[in-house]
């Protein structure tokens, strides 16, 4: 029949063959995957995973961990304190490249005089560097007024701090130093991270080289507990001449007392069965106590540190100790102090300041003072020329200026006087 000129018919009564789909047999090759939880060889070796995965026998290396090992607290120590103790001066490059001090800017104060109110600006940058040494982040509130000036750098408890990330945004929650929970922009929040591949991501030198660190977390917790008895250090065997069990063990804790309490005379009281027997440190427990060593030399390595600064002599004199200051100076501190003084310059100088040659620097001559007799040999072959002035040297050891002291006296044999007649010629 046709319905709206469609010719519609029934169904034939034999139906179509159904299509079976077969599938490939499951073979055990083919069953196994590669994820995040099992991942293959060939996921990591493509740049997927992190590398591989740290020693779970080893100690975990956490920054608390890490300040319980000498080494590990004498490096940020040094770091810390050593970019402290030196100011923190601000400067302007001008068009010229003469470099000028810039003395009047809220940043001088709050960077070499009072950070916060109460704190020290030497506290606040110890504090600061210490942990960014130790952690591989460090947190400091900078909040501004109205006018956009710097109103403090505060140290915030470096635990409790979170990033917050918006696109390229970054949102720090933390408590201020008045109790208060803030969410600031990272404009307002000194963030100095180190080792970050992403620029942001701070990571801790101690936890990048974690085996090895946990190496040396190791040998020292191995060390304490020779040291604290929990190795046997000797073993008494007693007789079978007692009474009965109560004498046996009566005897015993009265040996084992006299052995360990040091007032003893040392010389105890046994039976015609008993003995003693002394356990000395194995040869591998001696190696171990000889590596410790070489942890201290690998984690000193790790912060640039040489070995000079922690009470290593070993690897030089006393007679190069000069050159040792200067290595320090220039493979340690710099590598540190150019992270640290591009970082704070980010937070505590405006884009236009920037944008007009501010930069901040530390001032390392301090570390290099020389002695009075040095200094003093320095300024007389200095003053009266080429270069300084006799009332120049005058105020750098603290004396006031005298009259006719602010001009040059170059030396004879670099001056001619050519109104003088010469000898041996006639006009």
């Amino acid at each position: 029949m046709k319905f709206l000129g469609i010719s519609i018919s029934r169904a034939s009564s034999e139906a179509a063959p159904e299509f079976t789909r077969v599938n490939p047999p499951m073979v055990a090759a083919q069953a196994e995957t590669s994820g995040t939880s099992k991942p293959e060889p060939w996921l990591t070796d493509i740049g997927f995973g992190g590398g591989a995965l740290p020693n779970k026998s080893l100690p975990r290396v956490t920054p608390q961990r890490g300040e319980q090992h000498g080494t590990v607290f004498a490096c940020c120590n040094n770091l810390g304190g050593d970019l402290s103790k030196v100011p923190l001066k601000l400067w302007q490059r001008m068009d010229d490249g003469q470099e000028v001090r810039v003395r009047d800017h809220p940043a001088n104060y709050l960077l070499n005089v009072e950070s916060s109110p109460g704190v020290p600006a030497k506290l606040m940058r110890y504090g600061l560097v210490y942990a960014w040494a130790l952690r591989g982040n460090a947190y400091a509130f900078g909040p501004r007024d109205g006018g956009g000036e710097l109103e403090m750098i505060e140290l915030a408890l470096q635990d409790s701090c979170s990033v917050l990330r918006a696109g390229r945004q970054r949102f720090y929650d933390f408590t201020d130093g008045a109790g208060v929970q803030r969410r600031v922009p990272s404009r307002s929040m000194v963030h100095m991270r180190y080792l970050a591949l992403d620029g942001w991501t701070g990571r801790s030198p101690l936890q990048v080289a974690s085996e090895t660190v946990g190496l040396a977390f190791a040998g020292q917790e191995s060390a304490a507990r020779s040291v604290s008895g929990a190795h046997s250090k000797a073993y008494l065997k007693l007789g079978e001449s007692y009474e009965d069990d109560e004498a046996r063990t009566r005897n015993a804790k009265r040996l084992k007392a006299h052995l360990t309490n040091p007032n003893s005379d040392g010389i105890p009281v046994l039976g015609p069965d008993d003995d003693i027997k002394s356990l000395d440190l194995t040869a591998a427990d001696q190696e171990l106590l000889a590596s410790r060593k070489f942890d201290r030399e690998q984690l000193a390595a790790i912060y640039r540190m040489p070995p000079s600064k922690l009470q290593m002599l070993e690897n030089g004199v006393k007679a190069n100790g000069e050159q040792q200051a200067i290595d320090y100076l220039t493979d340690c501190l710099l590598h540190w102090s150019g992270l640290a003084e591009d970082t704070l310059a980010l937070s505590v100088l405006t884009r236009g300041e920037r944008d007009r040659g501010f930069f901040l620097r530390h001032d390392f001559g301090v570390l290099l003072q020389p002695t009075i007799k040095e200094r003093n040999e320095a300024l007389n072959k200095a003053t009266g020329g080429p270069f300084q002035t006799p009332n120049e040297s005058r105020r750098m050891v603290g004396l006031p200026p005298k009259p006719g002291g602010d001009e040059l006296n170059p030396a004879p044999n670099m001056t001619r006087d050519d109104s003088k007649q010469k000898k041996g010629k006639e006009e």
